[in-house]
Order: C-alpha cells, then structure tokens, then sequence
C-alpha cells in the first residue's frame, strides 16, 4: 500500500479554502462535530492528521455542495490537483416529505429553521422517519479521489470532510441539501404544509425535486425566490405610500421635532473597549483618544 510519503510535500497554494480552525478540533456546531466524530471514529491514523493539515493549509482549491454528492479540487505535490467525491445517499420526494409534515407540525422547528438553526431534536425527526440525518459510519459514504493513493479515505479526502465540516458550520442546511432539499425548497414547503399560500413547483402540493432547475420566464428573467428569514412576515404587506394601508405606516403618536438622544459619556465607546495593544500605543493611546472625544464633544462656542 501507498504512503503518503511517497508522492512528496504538497504545492504551496494561494488563495485556497482554509480552515477558520488553526488548532485543536474541527467544527464547532453539534451538526458539524456529529459529522466529523464519523470520520475520526475509524483512527485512520496519519492521513487524518495530514488532511487536516491539508486544510489548514488552504490545499482544498474548491468545494461543492449538491444533492447527494460533494466534489473538492485538492492540490497536492503533483502539478495537477486531484479531484475527490464524497456521495452520501439522496433521499427521495416521498421520505422528504414525511419530514416536511413532522417539521410543520411544530412551530419551533419552522422557527428554528427560519432562523437558519438546525434544532439538535431534528436528528431524531430524521431517524423517526426511517432516514437518518447523519450516515452512521464512513462505509455510508462513497469516496473516491484521482490520487495514486489506494487508501480510502486518503489525505485529501480527509481535507475535505474537515472543510465540509467548516461548511455545515456557516450553513448548516448545506447538509440537508447534501440529503436531497435546499434550503428554498425546505421553507417553501413548511409554508405550504402549515397553511401558507403559494403554489408548489408541481401545482399540485407535491414536492419539488432538490435538483431542479430554476426555470426562466418569457422575458429571460429568473423566477422570483420565496421569502426567507423575515420575508413570511412580510409578505402580502403593501409599501409605504400605498393607499389601501395609508395609516398602517404612521406613527401612533405625533413624534418629537428632535429625535430622542440618550446621554452619555464621550468616551464610553473607548471604556467598553479597553486598552488598546502595546504595538500600536497601549494604554497611553486610549488616554490621548479619550481626552480628544472629550473635547470633540464639548459645545461649539457661540458667536460673538
């Protein structure tokens, strides 16, 4: 069997995707650490430690996310970067919506979600519905890389798992799209199973397939995306000016001719931050700052 010591040190990259983790473990969310625990279950010894290297190091030149399969360019000592895949079971319309129904028949997933949270409960959901979130150990996953090492997972494998890691942790429904269901798609069809209204991209209630298309219009544009986040709440509501709410967006009350101003020390921005760095003047800088607020604040002299 191969050794990665073989091949030789990998090519310095610029630019390349890097871990925010310099040290210690990877992933910070419980999604994220439950993903990678997975991998690190089957002590792959040395090519667990080199991948992290690798990505720490920025090795990873690219990562993309997609229903069922993520794909990673990763430089290593040849010239060419190798080409790794990770696939990961899609599930189907029908289990997809097993979930949908149990989510929407609780306020606080919707919420959670919204928010763009993933409740720890949420595993169980999956699991109830006969498709668990998480793939149980590595022989879930399908890998495969263009490296000369017979290993899998090798080092650069390894590198992407960590980095993908890092990715669940800025979005967590990246590993809901990996099983199957975007994140648009996700919302749209809680909105749709607690009653909201809105067509479904089937026009029947059905739910869309993940991998669909954005389909364009007659003048070329691109459909208009559903509301995330804020935009349920808003949705429907009329812009300021329109007649039909003309007195939704007015004050109650008559507001004040000056805008209410809370008093407070020049310097309080300062005293929240504290000293600042020896390198760059330490406390004695945070003393001629502070003494400088102070008399930018002081009322301008009024003419003679």
């Amino acid at each position: 069997m191969s050794s990665f010591a073989d091949f030789g040190r990998p090519r310095r990259v610029d630019g390349g995707l890097r871990t925010r983790s310099t040290r210690g473990s990877i992933g910070q969310s419980w999604w994220s650490r439950r993903f990678v625990d997975v991998l690190e279950s089957f002590a792959l010894g040395t090519r667990l430690t080199r991948g992290r290297s690798y990505a720490r190091a920025g090795q990873v030149l690219a990562l993309t996310v997609a229903p069922g399969v993520v794909t990673a360019q990763v430089q290593g000592s040849r010239p060419r970067p190798y080409q790794a895949r990770i696939g990961l079971r899609r599930y189907g319309d029908a289990v997809w919506r097993r979930i949908e129904h149990t989510l929407a028949g609780q306020a606080l997933y919707s919420a959670r979600l919204l928010a763009g949270d993933l409740p720890p409960e949420l595993e169980q959901v999956f699991v109830a519905a006969g498709a668990p979130l998480f793939p149980a150990g590595v022989d879930e996953l399908t890998m495969s890389c263009s490296c000369p090492d017979a290993a899998v997972p090798c080092k650069h494998l390894a590198a992407t798992c960590y980095l993908l890691a890092e990715e669940f942790d800025t979005d967590p429904f990246q590993i809901l799209h990996w099983r199957g269901r975007d994140r648009v798609t996700l919302l749209r069809q809680l909105r749709l199973a607690r009653g909201g209204d809105g067509p479904s991209a089937h026009g029947d209630g059905g739910a869309p397939s993940a991998d669909a298309a954005p389909r364009s219009t007659d003048s070329g544009a691109l459909p208009v995306r559903s509301p995330v986040g804020a935009g349920p709440a808003l949705a429907g509501l009329s812009e300021p000016g329109a007649t039909s709410d003309a007195g939704f967006w007015r004050a109650p009350v008559p507001l004040p001719d000056r805008e209410p101003v809370l008093p407070a020390r020049a310097d309080l921005l300062l005293r929240q931050l504290g000293a600042p760095s020896p390198a760059i003047g330490g406390p004695g800088l945070a003393t001629v700052l502070g003494q400088a607020y102070r008399r930018f604040a002081e009322p301008a002299p009024a003419d003679d």
